[in-house]
């Protein structure tokens, strides 16, 4: 199960990460317990518009930008969890009949596909 709370958090602490920025500043800035920031970030905690706000102001970061990558990570979790949800089978491929061609230059072979597949095996 995807949690939005632990991506955001993911998210949080990369922003702070990037910026050389400690959770005691950070929160300081915010105005939010360092406990409390910890356990957001970690994805412990549901954080409130009015904290997102505050962080993202002590951040310097647009919070349309911190919820685009929320979004992105969102897509990224959402697309492995289906594939190991429902993997694709391997598709089934015919046995083909080899063909070899000797004698010309690689980048002078043109092959025309027939009705059937063939494999072109160059010498």
């Amino acid at each position: 199960m995807i949690l939005l709370r632990r991506l955001l958090g993911d998210v949080l602490r990369r922003q702070r990460q990037r910026q050389g920025r400690t959770l005691r500043e950070v929160s300081s800035s915010a105005r939010v317990s360092l406990g409390y920031l910890s356990e957001v970030e970690r994805g412990q905690k549901e954080a409130s518009s009015e904290l997102l706000s505050a962080i993202c102001v002590a951040l310097d970061v647009r919070m349309s930008e911190l919820m685009r990558e929320v979004s992105d990570e969102l897509s990224l979790a959402e697309l492995a969890e289906s594939a190991a949800a429902d993997p694709v089978p391997a598709p089934v491929r015919p046995m083909l009949n080899p063909v070899s061609v000797t004698g010309v230059p690689p980048e002078r072979v043109t092959i025309k596909a027939p009705a059937e597949a063939v494999d072109v095996v160059a010498a």
